[in-house]
């Protein structure tokens, strides 16, 4: 439980850092809006950039695993998309709480605890996981522009959501990494250098901003942000152990993988692509907080169970 409560505990600190210094009103209304901002366009994108430029591919094609952690994701995704749409009638907010139960924090989260319960044979499934919440993201983005598009024709829908796909930042720069990294080349080390300072910034600059966005009020159901939780924390880790497991029969470091990596708290995607689209970012931003808090418990747990196993 302790490695797991040392990783837990910076994602925390950093949200009750940015809570505290707008509550205090050392950071103005319009930080969370700024810091925002930056996270989209230059931390963010540069993050998953490097990342998927320094992937290797011959350790990420593992079919068993990345069809049950795909599918465990999918599941719980579409899941809380059809509770959430037909509780609402609204598929946009519907597609951003369907990511939330779905989006895990395999980056900042997922590979440190990886690494630390399995060993350096634990970095692989971690990565490819992480590439599965990139696939993720562009399925939710695809679901928001029809929701926010649905008045309009079809071939103005399937126009608008191409456009999306292709200008969107956070879309662009995972796939521009993995291009990157199929060519062989080498980045220019001062230009690798920037890339690198922005990428550092991404996860303390949106949790930051997480906690600044706290003090909002909001009109939604406190039990909506609980439900995504319970989704997020017990519903999805549960799906992908009885497809690895029972179903798929895969090794047991896999198969503890990916129950790890699908317990792990909601990251900051879903926030910051609520902020690309000016959505209210509320409930997600609750989701994040709960999951996070919560997953001391259940990642320990886990854990306890896969070593009893």
């Amino acid at each position: 439980m302790l490695y797991v409560f040392n990783v837990v505990l910076p994602v925390f600190a950093l949200i009750l850092i940015g809570y505290l210094c707008g509550r205090t009103g050392k950071l103005g209304t319009s930080a969370s809006i700024e810091l925002n901002r930056f996270v989209v366009w230059l931390a963010l994108p540069a993050q998953l950039f490097n990342f998927a430029a320094n992937s290797g591919w011959q350790t990420l094609w593992q079919p068993g695993f990345i069809a049950a952690f795909f599918l465990s994701c999918l599941l719980v995704f579409a899941l809380v998309l059809f509770i959430s749409w037909h509780r609402t009638g609204d598929l946009a907010a519907a597609s951003f709480n369907g990511l939330s139960a779905s989006y895990s924090n395999t980056g900042y989260m997922g590979i440190p605890l990886c690494a630390l319960a399995l060993g350096q044979d634990g970095l692989a499934p971690a990565i490819i996981s992480t590439f599965i919440v990139f696939v993720m993201f562009a399925l939710a983005t695809v679901f928001i522009e029809i929701g926010i598009l649905s008045h309009k024709k079809s071939h103005e829908i399937i126009l608008s959501v191409a456009k999306s796909l292709c200008t969107n930042p956070l879309l662009i720069a995972p796939v521009a990494g993995l291009l990157w990294a199929a060519s062989d080349l080498q980045i220019y080390d001062p230009i690798a250098q920037v890339i690198a300072f922005l990428a550092a910034a991404s996860t303390p600059c949106a949790l930051v901003s997480i906690g600044l966005f706290l003090l909002q009020k909001s009109d939604a159901p406190a039990s909506q942000a609980w439900g995504i939780s319970f989704a997020k924390l017990f519903v999805q880790p549960l799906i992908a152990w009885i497809i690895a497991s029972p179903i798929l029969d895969l090794p047991g470091l896999w198969v503890t993988a990916i129950v790890i990596l699908s317990a792990l708290p909601t990251g900051t995607g879903p926030f910051m692509l609520a902020q690309y689209y000016k959505a209210d970012g509320s409930v997600i931003s609750r989701v994040v907080l709960i999951t996070t808090v919560g997953s001391l418990l259940t990642l320990s747990l886990f854990l306890w169970m896969s070593n009893g196993v």
